[in-house]
């Protein structure tokens, strides 16, 4: 991030709790924000990407003769090229086995398609020359002969007897066989139930649409032999030690990664890719930097997707309503390779979101992780927890349904009370706060959700189709794990903090300075924020998981707590008096300071920061600075939760759905920013939105992605989002410093179940009882027309 020190005095006392406006805008808005592909290099080269127009086949030869002909053009490679040059394979990161104990069969993923290509965008070489344009004839000059072989798309189908094989060493293209739970506990619970629902759920495949398309500059120094790799990522440490220990086998130290600004990545951008790789290796070869931006159409097939998963879902409940067991069996599509975290979603996570806050006993969850000719899937905001808690929500709507139970009441029965705190799950996570009925209760009075009868009827009147639907949701999120906390002050009077959490649009600076304001009482102004420099890092967990703030916020508070200690004794010195009587607290101005305990005596925490950085001679036990480097080690995972309720109308003619109300009722725990949460919660629901009822990835038969451009793939607009209410009601957390629980996600999982249970509300009338995501106008057209006809 730009090290620029924020200078608005309007919010010198700003705090946790204080909705500070965004210190990074006014620079993005203006222009003067640095991405990567603002970044030009001296000598800089440019890279264009050869990718496979099949989705899957046999490699017979790839002819770069003509290419390394066309003016301008410096080089040509191909995977044999990087493999003899020795680089590493990208493989899933997960220690997950089968359900026989084994492990996942991994897939040694190469930067460039050797053998075979395994879907439409698989590299098989590239371009470098003097030019993008040059680098673009050349890439196009390149003759590739495939022989093609039959594709697969679906997770299921792949599992099919005579599907074609991906892997010749993965029969049945099946990589992992997970399982969870006590199959015989759940199954005799589902014996004795007094009612059982049944859904197949389909959980459609997204493509992240990102706002900045992926973009890298290598660069490779000779002197030291050392790499620099300028990429927009979610965390530089962890992407430094992937790309150094598995792609190029050098140390750490011998790799550095900068990240400017970032324009979005929701979980795509969290790990390597094969164009990195490429850049690395043409850069030390040819002796200059290599530049490469992807075009939004090489973005739709190289970028991971996310979701796409296949799930038979049930729920048994007893003669009261009340849950005794949840049983997920599913198909997750990996994609042609298994990227770093792919499988995470539908297993671990779906394990521990399902239950979602409801006193449910007994989980299982069986999932058969797919390879498919497609794109590979990672994670996606949220990635899996929303589904978890869309599955549940949506058999409770229908469990209502199919026993004439009022669908809150039947929420009302299975909620977690508080007085049930710390509560365990069957998924292993211990629940340490929240009030879900109390945020259910407030969510129906603030939706007005008795007055519904009034606007159904309005609705009716003018021919629409009028629903409404609710959608609570728990979320679990990441385990914050080992984060760096820096402080220093430097001596141009701002102080600097640098930790290993990467924002790439949240805002992180603003929170955390408001932290570090309300701990020590330094200059809110005077703040700025270093994250993305791996040189600077000795650890670093990165944004991902909803966990930033838990993690770099309680580092920097545990930081703030060691530069007091060390400000005591530093002011103990220079006003002459035992370090004992000494105490820090904050001004009327809410500035720190230092003082003699019963005396008027006092320091400026910035005042002492200088004197104790310029004393000359100091006493040997004096510190040298107030700067600290500190390591916060860990904290559990966090469960943000909440309800949302929406209204959406159809108009049965067309099939066209509106959303024409929303509001979420949240409990984030310790709000630091309420403006960047209520815009965290307005992004993810938007997003919740455009996947419940806009967007979907579709293949043809022979692997073609046929949603390639934004002409074939439907995003929401502005004008297709409603007005969404936004109420806080928290319970602090009570197992990190902040009492924060995380928001970043949590749209998404309020927002698919709301949606579409308001949208089957809406449709029930005619017969209609479920209908998958996207809920596009023809398929609400065509599933009005079944059931007219049945």
């Amino acid at each position: 991030m730009p090290d620029t020190a924020i200078t608005d005095p309007t919010t010198l006392k700003f705090g946790i709790g204080q909705p500070v406006p965004r210190q990074e805008d006014p620079a993005l808005l203006q222009g003067r924000g640095r991405y990567t592909d603002d970044i030009d290099l001296p000598g800089q080269l440019y890279c264009v990407v050869v990718r496979s127009p099949y989705a899957h086949g046999t490699i017979r030869g790839i002819d770069t003769s003509a290419a390394l002909e066309v003016p301008g053009v410096l080089g040509v490679w191909t995977g044999a090229d990087l493999q003899a040059a020795g680089f590493g394979t990208m493989s899933c990161v997960l220690p997950l086995k089968n359900r026989d104990g084994s492990p996942i069969r991994n897939i040694q993923r190469p930067s460039l398609a050797i053998d075979r290509v395994r879907f439409v965008g698989d590299p098989v070489a590239f371009v470098v020359a003097e030019t993008r344009a040059a680098a673009r004839d050349g890439a196009e000059a390149v003759l590739l002969d495939v022989d093609t072989l039959p594709a697969v798309t679906e997770a299921s189908a792949a599992a099919a007897p005579d599907a074609p094989r991906l892997y010749d060493d993965i029969p049945g293209n099946e990589v992992l066989d997970f399982h969870y739970g006590d199959a015989a506990k759940v199954e005799e619970a589902f014996g004795r139930a007094a009612h059982v629902t049944r859904m197949s759920i389909r959980n459609n495949r997204v493509v992240v649409c990102a706002m900045e398309p992926r973009s890298a500059i290598g660069e490779y120094d000779p002197a030291s032999d050392r790499w620099t790799l300028h990429v927009g990522s979610q965390g530089v440490f962890g992407l430094r030690g992937q790309m150094a220990k598995d792609i190029l086998k050098v140390p750490a130290e011998k790799f550095r990664v900068l990240t400017g600004n970032v324009g979005g990545s929701f979980g795509m951008k969290a790990h390597a890719y094969p164009e990195y790789t490429c850049l690395l290796h043409a850069a030390k070869v040819l002796g200059r930097p290599v530049k490469w931006t992807d075009d939004r159409s090489g973005s739709f097939v190289s970028d991971q997707h996310g979701r796409d998963h296949e799930v038979e879902a049930e729920l048994a409940l007893d003669a009261e309503g009340r849950a005794l067991a949840v049983r997920l069996t599913s198909f997750s599509n990996l994609g042609a390779y298994i990227a770093a975290v792919g499988p995470l979603m539908a297993t671990g996570n779906y394990v521990k979101n399902v239950q979602s806050n409801y006193a449910t006993p007994l989980i299982e969850v069986s999932t058969r992780c797919m390879v498919t000719n497609t794109t590979p899937v990672s994670a996606y905001r949220g990635a899996g927890r929303p589904e978890g808690n869309y599955y549940f929500e949506r058999l409770l709507e229908q469990a209502a349904r199919e026993t004439g139970r009022d669908p809150v009441e039947l929420r009302r029965i299975n909620h977690i009370k508080p007085e049930q705190m710390p509560f365990k799950a069957p998924s292993g996570s211990t629940y340490d706060s929240g009030d879900f009925g109390g945020v259910l209760e407030q969510a129906l009075r603030a939706a007005d959700w008795d007055g519904f009868p009034t606007r159904k009827a309005e609705s009716a009147a003018r021919g629409r189709l009028r629903g409404r639907g609710l959608g609570n949701f728990l979320e679990c999120t990441a385990p914050p794990s080992k984060e760096q906390g820096e402080i220093r002050f430097e001596a141009d009077g701002t102080v600097t903090v640098v930790t290993g959490t990467l924002d790439y649009g949240q805002g992180h600076w603003t929170p955390f300075a408001q932290v570090l304001h309300e701990k020590l009482g330094v200059p809110f102004g005077a703040i700025r924020l270093v994250q993305g420099d791996s040189d600077r890092l000795v650890a670093g967990g990165g944004t991902g998981g909803s966990k930033s703030l838990m993690a770099s916020g309680s580092a920097i508070a545990e930081a703030a707590a060691k530069v007091i200690e060390k400000g005591r004794l530093a002011a103990a010195h220079t006003l002459e008096a035992s370090p004992g009587d000494i105490e820090f607290e904050r001004g009327a101005e809410g500035n720190g300071r230092f003082v003699i305990a019963g005396t008027d005596r006092a320091i400026g925490i910035m005042e002492l920061a200088e004197r104790v950085r310029t004393a000359n001679d100091p006493p040997p036990d004096m510190p040298e600075s107030l700067d600290v480097k500190h390591v916060f080690e860990e904290a559990p995972m966090a469960y943000p939760n909440g309800c949302h309720v929406c209204e959406v109308e159809v108009e049965p003619e067309t099939g066209h759905v509106e959303v024409v109300r929303y509001v979420s009722v949240n409990d984030f725990g310790t709000i630091v920013n309420p403006l960047l949460v209520e815009g965290q919660a307005h992004g993810g629901i938007a997003q919740g939105i455009g996947q419940a009822l806009y967007e979907s990835v579709a293949y043809s038969e022979e692997g073609q992605l046929l949603s390639g451009s934004y002409q074939d793939y439907c995003l929401p607009r502005a004008g297709d989002l409603p007005d969404i209410g936004f109420l806080s009601r928290p319970s602090p957390c009570e197992t990190n410093l902040l009492g924060v629980k995380g928001c970043g996600e949590a749209g998404c999982a309020g927002s698919l179940p709301a949606v579409m249970n308001a949208l089957v509300d809406a449709l029930s009338e005619r017969g209609v009882t479920h209908i998958d995501m996207p809920a596009t106008p023809e398929r609400v057209w065509r599933a009005l027309q079944g059931a007219s006809a049945a």
